[in-house]
């Protein structure tokens, strides 16, 4: 389903020194990679542990040798764009061989297949810019195959050239579709190959290891990740929503690394010297250290060039995003300090509801991630940081404010603490087990709120999406097998497992981080009910329309996924019983949704979505193409008229694999806190993109880092700014329950919280 990333950073947060800086000239020869002696012995150290104690344990031999080897192909050339058959016959005797390969600490042959990898790359892209100087003809009724994830292999250079001359061609219909004249689109093109090629030889044996490590533990099963020292350290950072640097998010632009976003609060901020838009150019340490040019170089090095410890100082070397290349250069200097990442924390909101002559106030509360500061907690610090905690603060604040019932929006959260999903459970019951968690032994223990009271006892909804995972599934599942709350949206992605961060190198007793972190599946968990999130996910009481079909996105999209299996219950009691107002809301819902001009669109905008995604080509004859653009164009204005709403993406084509290579893997998100000295956590993948979302631009035929940082702002600034369907709906149906309980008493009496726990409900 998703692709191993061989880079290790996304838009990524700033902070610390760094590596050399890499060769980006395109008359450059390629390194020929090989592995270290460290390497190998991580790798070695690995197998010890996925071997002996995940949670299905698998031998290291020829029949997983297979599957490392097939796995580490789709994560270099998962598109099958790059190598031949006759290449993938020619390092077919590995096949059955990784295993001995890792035993005897030689990690040649991954290496190797990387570096004809390499090599290929660099044929097709110099294929591809000798292209741009042929003219193409778009009156040709031809069709281009841009999904080929289960394509056979090209069987040699001829066919892999039509491939990529129509890959080409297909890069310049969109440019001309969006008005580009020819030179531009000559000149866009062959910057886009060139800059390609330069991020595929800026990657290294880092990058290499953590690629065929991954393959490995994919292989056993879809959760267990390896993490190098980089991709650990930022996965610390994403968890306890800190760290030490000058506050701002940082994105590749073409050659150069720009500023995304001032952190407010942080020294950058503070400054008011940095803008987004900004390009950094070079980067110095201290009062005076030698400025070091970062033009063309990784976004991950310029980060942790730019990270550094409190206190300390860096000077930044900017290029004004409205200066041109040759603009005049600013030096800004900071000092580094903490930096709070709000962007993932919990948020307040409330939607007023007209109900009748009423206004109904319904408090909402977004939650990305189920964080927690591990460190400082472990560190007995009382102001620890943790979703829980903002959680209950907020709804202390929206209850001030008059809300009459509380929205839990849970979409897109793909999971967090353990800890935490439990926690934040018991604000809303009052004591009482969680969660049902079984090791690889069979023994079942519980995660119970053993704190007395609540922090609300009014109505209650979760919010799910397809993308809402673990931690976020056994929330909402403790919500709805104790009653306490309706569940609304899509069915949740369907991930039942829990998993450890191991650091290597503490096994090993290095002094400095050298061998990495594994992320292993060590337990499963299961609702109080006894049933399992794994694969089926959590259903919604009440149903929204499905963007993503659990083939394409969610646990049962893996092949390797654990089985859904059961256990016994746990001893509980429900404390309100919500089948009689379930169907009530329901019909509400129905009714209304029938007559409401925005949901219909948007129901026929998930339709249209959904057709896009099942095709596997698109058209390269102009007009064909200008048709399909326009009859669009067409559909989503005559929605527009009747209500702004979501469209699907203009061009098909748009949802296959745009670049050759990422930037980077989102690490994973979540992790709970036992008191030892390992880290537990549920993870699951975040989401590609946004399964409820479609854009409504028209394609401008430019990648993500084409744009300038402010136009691609501004059209972010007016996705956010389009009426949120789902969540009104949710509001609405919100509105309905309160009515419905303030004008039925006996109704309220059942569906609601019991004080008295001898009146709680079986």
């Amino acid at each position: 389903m998703r692709r191993i990333a061989l880079t290790t950073a996304l838009v990524s947060l700033l902070a610390g020194s760094v590596a050399a800086a890499p060769t980006t000239s395109d008359d450059a020869t390629s390194v020929v990679l090989k592995p270290t002696a460290d390497q190998t012995e991580a790798a070695l150290w690995a197998t010890r542990f996925l071997s002996r104690f995940h949670y299905k344990p698998v031998p290291l031999d020829d029949a997983m040798s297979v599957k490392i080897f097939d796995g580490y192909l789709d994560g270099l050339d998962g598109e099958h764009l790059f190598f031949t058959q006759s290449d993938i016959d020619s390092f077919s005797s590995a096949r059955t061989k990784l295993d001995d390969a890792i035993f005897e600490r030689d990690l040649s042959a991954p290496f190797a297949i990387f570096n004809l990898y390499q090599q290929r790359v660099g044929e097709r892209l110099a294929y591809s810019r000798e292209l741009l100087a042929k003219p193409f003809d778009f009156s040709v009724d031809e069709k281009y195959d841009y999904d080929r994830a289960k394509a056979a292999w090209p069987k040699d250079k001829a066919e892999l050239d039509d491939l990529w001359r129509k890959r080409v061609k297909n890069d310049w219909l969109r440019l001309k579709l969006a008005n580009k004249a020819d030179k531009d689109i000559r000149d866009t093109l062959d910057k886009r190959y060139s800059n390609y090629l330069g991020r595929i030889r800026q990657l290294n044996g880092e990058d290499v290891f953590q690629t065929f490590m991954n393959a490995y533990a994919t292989a056993i099963e879809p959760h267990t990740n390896y993490l190098g020292p980089r991709a650990s350290a930022n996965f610390d950072i994403a968890m306890k929503l800190s760290l030490e640097g000058i506050g701002a998010v940082l994105q590749r632009q073409e050659e150069y690394t720009a500023i995304r976003e001032i952190i407010p609060g942080g020294p950058a901020a503070i400054s008011g010297k940095l803008k987004a838009g900004d390009r950094v150019v070079g980067v110095g340490q201290g009062d005076s250290g030698p400025m070091t040019d970062v033009i063309g170089w990784r976004l991950d090095d310029v980060v942790e060039k730019i990270r550094g410890q409190k206190g300390t100082v860096v000077r930044i070397e900017i290029l004004p995003e409205e200066a041109g290349p040759d603009g005049k250069h600013e030096i800004l200097t900071l000092t580094r300090n903490k930096v709070n990442v709000e962007e993932s924390a919990a948020k307040k909101s409330i939607i007023e509801v007209k109900n009748g002559d009423a206004t109904r106030k319904v408090g909402v509360i977004t939650l990305p991630t189920f964080y927690q500061d591990f460190e400082a907690r472990r560190r007995g610090d009382a102001n620890y940081r943790s979703a829980t905690r903002d959680v209950e603060r907020l709804i202390g604040e929206l209850r001030s404010e008059g809300a009459e019932a509380l929205l839990v929006d849970l979409r897109n959260n793909g999971g967090g603490s353990l800890d935490e999903a439990t926690d934040l459970t018991g604000l809303f019951i009052d004591k009482g087990p969680v969660v049902q968690i079984r090791d690889a032994s069979g023994r079942v223990e519980e995660k119970a709120d053993r704190r007395a009271g609540t922090s609300w006892d009014g109505p209650l909804a979760v919010l799910v999406n397809r993308a809402s995972a673990s931690a976020s599934e056994i929330f909402a599942a403790a919500i709805q097998d104790y009653g306490r709350g309706v569940v609304m949206g899509e069915p949740t992605f369907g991930k039942g497992t829990v998993q450890n961060l191991l650091s290597m190198d503490d096994m090993a007793r290095n002094e400095t981080p050298t061998f990495g972190d594994l992320k292993m599946t060590v337990q499963q968990f299961f609702r109080i009910d006894g049933g399992s999130t794994q694969l089926r996910g959590v259903v919604p009481d009440i149903a929204f329309p499905t963007s993503v079909g659990s083939a394409d996105y969610g646990e049962s999209s893996y092949d390797n996924a654990l089985p859904w299996t059961s256990i016994p219950r746990a001893d509980y009691k429900r404390v309100a019983d919500l089948s009689p107002m379930i169907p009530m809301l329901a019909t509400r819902h129905e009714t209304r949704t029938a007559k409401s001009t925005e949901w219909k669109n948007l129901v026929a905008d998930i339709e249209d979505a959904k057709k896009l995604r099942e095709e596997k080509s698109i058209s390269l004859n102009e007009q064909v193409r200008a048709k399909e653009r326009d009859d669009q164009e067409a559909k989503r204005k005559a929605r527009e008229t009747l209500a702004g709403t979501a469209f699907p993406e203009t061009d098909p084509s748009m949802k296959a694999k745009a670049t050759i290579t990422q930037e980077g893997k989102t690490p994973p998100r979540e992790r709970t806190d036992p008191a030892d000295a390992q880290k537990t956590f549920t993870a699951a993948p975040a989401a590609e993109a946004d399964a409820d979302k479609a854009s409504s631009e028209t394609d401008d035929g430019l990648m993500a880092d084409e744009r300038s940082v402010s136009s691609d702002l501004k059209r972010e600034k007016e996705r956010k700014a389009r009426p949120d369907v789902y969540l009104t709906e949710a509001a609405n149906i919100l509105a309905d329950e309160v009515e419905l309980l303030r004008t039925d008493t006996k109704l309220a009496a059942r569906t609601q919280p019991h004080d008295d726990k001898n009146a709680a409900l079986d």
